[in-house]
């Protein structure tokens, strides 16, 4: 049966939304935004509505919502506590992508009560990151230690930063300057971002990894009590850390970020010749012995219905639309809060969205 669904934002992320959806034939979609322009480029092919409204404009994006079976948010992560708020009022299931901590707290207050499911931070990370550790985690009788770690990054690294742009730029600015969630020594800590640098090798690649906002979702309050020490960090190649240090720390670009986002949008060049690395290791007891496990895994940029899209679109979209299939079909709870670690990682692979992320071109790696 065709379901109708809302994805809210028509940029990058939200048009791989759609074209995944739309090729599927079985939902029908409706891509909203405030911008007629970007609804215009909208590179989708096959048949989807356009709606031109702003979210701000509560009844009318309301209206939208009502009898639609979801809405997505692909929008900024500003807007979205606005798309959760009128999913609420239409009765529809909420879907969004946000690393903002703030939001997903008032996700959660929705989500009390609430008649539909409300699936906050559906991404890679937040998100697939959080599948995947709860998946080794129930694998262990009793769990010492939780590293997650997950980095979007070029494949051909050209300039200084050692970066390009693949996501949003707010997005990035926003996990390097709020406080990262994290337990230590048992303790639910806030920890400070672009600090606790260390440095990994996969596949005979050396990269760093730090502290960055967001990526843990409502696993530290899942996990509070259970662990001794629970992180995430952002992977990037060696050198990238100290210059974004510089440039929000010592020339306090923290401050005005809308400054930092113009640099960065007028002189790092996207691409879509990117590599995702998911790498999350979990160490613990098992039969009474000390033993750890290690899921990695490298996801590139890909042709979807004849369009390319870089890795980072295809493993944020390929997540977002998994977890909409599997509601879908049943195969999670229909109304309340769903956490990313109630979504079985077996069940994420074998749907045809998830697929994405055991595509047989990326490596994967299983250690025990």
């Amino acid at each position: 049966m065709m379901k109708d669904v809302v994805i809210v934002g028509a940029g990058k992320i939200g048009s791989t939304i759609a074209g995944m959806l739309v090729a599927a034939g079985d939902y029908r979609v409706t891509v909203a935004d405030r911008s007629r322009e970007q609804l215009d480029r909208l590179d989708v092919p096959g048949d989807v509505e356009r709606a031109a409204v702003d979210v701000e404009d509560v009844l009318g994006f309301t209206r939208l919502l009502q009898g639609k079976f979801a809405v997505l948010s692909a929008a900024p992560y500003h807007l979205t506590i606005r798309v959760a708020e009128a999913a609420k009022a239409a009765g529809a299931n909420y879907l969004d992508l946000t690393e903002d901590v703030a939001t997903t707290r008032r996700v959660k207050q929705l989500a009390e009560g609430a008649r539909t499911a409300f699936i906050p931070q559906c991404g890679l990370a937040p998100g697939f990151i959080s599948i995947v550790a709860s998946d080794l985690i129930r694998r262990f009788d009793a769990v010492d230690t939780v590293r997650m770690r997950v980095g979007a990054l070029p494949q051909f690294p050209s300039n200084a930063l050692n970066y390009n742009l693949t996501w949003s730029t707010d997005g990035v600015i926003n996990e390097y300057c709020e406080p990262c969630e994290a337990i230590v020594n048992g303790e639910l800590r806030e920890v400070p971002p672009l600090e606790e640098r260390e440095e990994f090798s996969l596949d005979g690649v050396t990269y760093e990894a730090f502290n960055t906002s967001g990526g843990l979702g409502t696993l530290c309050e899942t996990l509070k009590g259970g662990v001794r020490t629970l992180n995430y960090k952002t992977i990037r190649y060696p050198g990238h850390a100290a210059i974004m240090k510089a440039l929000l720390n010592d020339l306090r670009l923290r401050d005005r970020r809308d400054v930092l986002k113009d640099i960065l949008e007028q002189a790092v060049p996207t691409t879509l010749q990117d590599v995702v690395i998911v790498f999350v290791t979990v160490s613990g007891t098992r039969g009474g012995r000390l033993v750890q496990e290690t899921y990695a895994q490298k996801v590139y940029s890909r042709p979807i219905n004849g369009v390319m899209h870089s890795a980072i679109q295809v493993t944020t979209a390929g997540g977002i639309t998994a977890v909409l299939d599997m509601l879908a079909n049943g195969d999670l709870p229909q109304h309340g809060l769903v956490r990313q670690e109630q979504v079985p990682l077996a069940a994420f692979l074998a749907n045809r969205f998830g697929k994405v992320y055991a595509q047989e071109h990326g490596e994967s790696h299983r250690a025990a």
